[in-house]
């Protein structure tokens, strides 16, 4: 059939056709070349280009896309200071792709990926020069030919994406060369022709980076399922929902603990805790609650905090996959109207003229005056869910645990607060009881983390350095007081000894050496991760004139010891590198040519998702579970080509275990540093793949030190100072 026999309108408009069903499908079943320049460039973008695309392929078709990157104010200064611009423009677009959120999407960056690679698609990326850099390409015409020389042309204010189709107001105008619009039609041939050869004055095109096609060649799949009309199944999806709807996928099922888990917390009367370790599914358990919450009550106002802008950014993509469009609160909000959208949302929820919204925000925006005063309007019918709920057990997050929320939802897999019972009792009376308790082990034997090897590094102070550890600890035991009911203080002054206590066993300067004896094994592997602790290290290795009197941060010698000394490719990952930087690091370490290794410090600790680590060597470790856990499940996320995982924990002990006596006036001192340390040894070791080889160690430091597990298990208010 030609494009003549298809009855096509001169005007679609999304409030009246869907134009998917109606132009888009119809019109790419007839094509063999589909140009295209669809304005800035978003994985929602690229995925959405790919709607009617098994008509063209069947075809044996032809595909020419043009593409702009979005530049911030960043991006154009470092072009005008003289920047690569191709390197700018690279990392620009990085940052705009986004990992598939559903098997929809990730079938249609599998049809991307076999197109780049059989020849079938070609992407190219236009923009204007540095000295006109304001005035960005962002131009949006699709030209189409038949296989009888017909041509399509069509532009207006849309792009191809989930909510240019179904959500907003949008339009495209069609121009055809069989009707009296001949001559325009060939007119933006010529000039898309141009803009291809790179011949359009002032704008320059280069071609797609490599970077990205391989980015998206990871998701290649080995088959290209062409007999799935998911046009079709998208198009039935989308129709029959109402837009802000908690709704939940098709083609998506909860699994079973996930809904024992909605179940359980429904009997609750809509409160409790989802204990979930890292990778079990915590985040669609929490957005499956809301839908059996909707469903239940037809009316739902929904507000979600997370400790970080990131994790914010992460559930917005969930949230939308569940058909909801969230209001995104928070200081650099892309969404700069935000404020003015909820209070109408507010008042429109009040007044019944909808039946509800979702609010995301971060835990320093919900806890503003201004979110706090709208939170004063809300209470029945209000659903809060907290995202790595363990922090509203402090102290200034526990006023904004409202008593009139009617139903309440905490998310996390570390929920008891480490050294704070009062805390953690704040949290479990507001949130009520845990719904489901799903810890590591469960998850690794059930194949949702990958297993790991555990490996422990003894490192031993040098002299000087437990001489500071025992003044540092002799001081605090000044600063700790217990009161007559048995409560334990610590002054600030004390809190601030244990904190410089902590750097010293953190920054521990045998550390480097047996580092430096470990990567010898690994200096030509990938995908590692080094944890350092926020300290300084004198470092002895070098001339004493580089050093000054504090020594060097760790993490800087890490970098140094593996960049220079073993010509390893790596890169930091801390509260240094902007979010676009971390993000584009993490898509670095999913392609065939990353980085070999990310040296970080706490920041990478909650809520950050990079699945292709294999190897971890933890220099630095808090005593605080929650820190040590999560850092732990940083590196069993599970990933292509990962059977298992590695981790070598480096553990500081006052001295070698056969040189301890036990009648020294320093034995309770160096005894309480080995009880810290056991903790997290046997933590670790209990579920590894290897867990015999700990064992020993375990053993000789329980019989050296005459720890007993009764002795670890009631340790829990952080208290002992030794």
């Amino acid at each position: 059939m030609a494009f003549t026999e298809l009855g096509l309108k001169r005007h679609y408009t999304t409030y009246k056709n869907n134009i998917v069903k109606e132009f888009y499908t119809p019109v790419l079943k007839e094509t063999i070349l589909y140009q295209r320049s669809v304005g800035f460039f978003s994985s929602t973008a690229l995925i959405g280009l790919t709607k009617g695309l098994h008509g063209l392929v069947k075809n044996n078709g032809k595909i020419q896309f043009i593409v702009s990157p979005y530049l911030d104010k960043d991006d154009v200064e470092a072009i005008n200071k003289g920047y690569e611009k191709r390197d700018v423009i690279e990392k620009a677009l990085l940052r705009e792709l986004k990992e598939p959120v559903d098997y929809f999407e990730e079938e249609r960056l599998n049809l991307l990926a076999h197109l780049i690679e059989n020849g079938t698609l070609e992407i190219k990326v236009a923009f204007t020069p540095p000295d006109k850099i304001t005035g960005m390409y962002h131009e949006k015409v699709g030209i189409l030919t038949d296989a009888n020389g017909n041509k399509i042309v069509f532009t207006g204010s849309m792009n191809e994406t989930i909510n240019a189709f179904y959500n907003n107001f949008e339009s495209i105008v069609v121009f055809k060369t069989w009707e009296e619009s001949k001559n325009y039609a060939e007119d933006m041939q010529e000039d898309f022709e141009s803009l291809w050869n790179n011949k359009t004055k002032d704008i320059e095109v280069i071609e797609f980076p490599n970077v990205l096609k391989e980015q998206i060649k990871v998701h290649k799949k080995k088959v290209l399922h062409e007999d799935i009309d998911i046009e079709e199944y998208e198009t039935e999806q989308e129709d029959s929902l109402d837009i802000g709807i908690p709704y939940m996928p098709k083609g998506f099922e909860l699994r079973k603990y996930q809904i024992d888990a909605i179940e359980q917390w429904k009997n609750n009367g809509y409160r409790g805790i989802f204990d979930m370790a890292t990778g079990t599914g915590k985040t669609y358990t929490g957005l499956g609650a809301i839908v059996k919450l909707f469903e239940d009550k037809k009316r739902l106002a929904i507000i979600i905090v997370c400790p970080y802008q990131h994790l914010v950014e992460q559930w917005v993509e969930d949230i939308e996959l569940f058909n909801m469009t969230p209001t995104i609160g928070y200081s650099s909000s892309r969404q700069k109207n935000w404020k003015k959208r909820l209070e109408d949302d507010v008042l429109d929820f009040s007044i019944r003229v909808i039946d509800s919204f979702c609010f995301v925000t971060t835990n320093a925006t919900y806890s503003s005056k201004f979110v706090s005063d709208i939170m004063a309007n809300l209470g029945q019918d209000t659903l809060l869910l907290v995202d790595e709920a363990h922090n509203f057990g402090s102290p200034r997050l526990q006023k904004k645990l409202y008593p009139t929320i009617q139903y309440r939802l905490a998310l996390s897999a570390t929920l008891e607060r480490h050294g704070d019972k009062e805390g953690t009792k704040c949290l479990t009376d507001y949130f009520g009881e845990k719904c489901i308790e799903y810890d590591l082990q469960r998850a690794i034997k059930e194949g949702k983390l990958t297993p790991y090897y555990y490996y422990p590094i003894c490192i031993y102070f040098d002299d000087d350095e437990l001489a500071e550890y025992k003044d540092i600890s002799y001081k605090a035991s000044k600063e700790i007081y217990r009161d007559k009911h048995g409560k334990i203080t610590i002054t600030e002054k004390g809190k601030t000894l244990l904190m410089q206590r902590a750097r010293k066993v953190a920054g521990a300067r045998g550390k480097l050496t047996e580092l430096r004896k470990l990567i010898k094994d690994y200096k030509t592997d990938s995908h590692m991760l080094i944890y350092c602790g926020a300290t300084k290290v004198q470092n002895f290795d070098q001339d004493s004139s580089e050093n000054d009197e504090e020594g060097e941060r760790q993490i800087v010698l890490v970098s140094q010891m593996l960049g220079h000394e073993f010509g390893m490719k790596v890169t930091h990952f801390t509260s240094n590198e902007s979010a676009e930087e971390r993000e584009i690091i993490k898509r670095r370490f999913s392609t065939v040519d990353p980085y070999q290794a990310i040296v970080a410090i706490k920041c990478l600790d909650e809520g950050v998702n990079i699945p292709s680590i294999k190897t971890a060597f933890i220099l630095a470790s808090t005593t605080n579970p929650k820190e040590y856990i999560q850092r732990r499940g940083r590196v069993l996320r599970l990933a292509k080509d990962k059977p298992y995982a590695v981790i070598y924990d480096f553990v500081t002990l006052s001295r070698p275990l056969d040189e301890v006596d036990p009648y020294s006036p320093d034995y309770n001192c160096e005894r309480v540093l080995a009880k810290r340390e056991l903790v997290r040894i046997k933590e670790f070791g209990e579920i590894a793949l290897n867990s015999r080889d700990s064992d020993e160690l375990i053993n000789d430091i329980e019989c050296t030190y005459k720890i007993s597990n009764h002795e670890l298990e009631d340790d829990e208010d952080g208290s002992e100072l030794g």
